[in-house]
């Protein structure tokens, strides 16, 4: 069964929350700064990041 996220928790985990496609690092960062490329991934220093998944959960 799948719980629904409190609104708050569902903030906090994936609003402005980004993955580098390289060592999968989270990091939180604007939007607009992901766009304009002047966001790096702080373990590998890559500027390629995606927005992270919200994912249906595991049954």
């Amino acid at each position: 069964m799948i719980m629904a996220l409190d609104p708050v928790v569902e903030q906090r985990m994936f609003h402005n929350v980004f993955v580098c496609m390289r060592c999968n690092a989270r990091n939180r960062a604007a939007l607009s700064k992901i766009r304009q490329g002047k966001v790096r991934c702080r373990k590998c220093g890559c500027d390629r990041l995606r927005v992270r998944k919200k994912g249906s959960g595991k049954a």
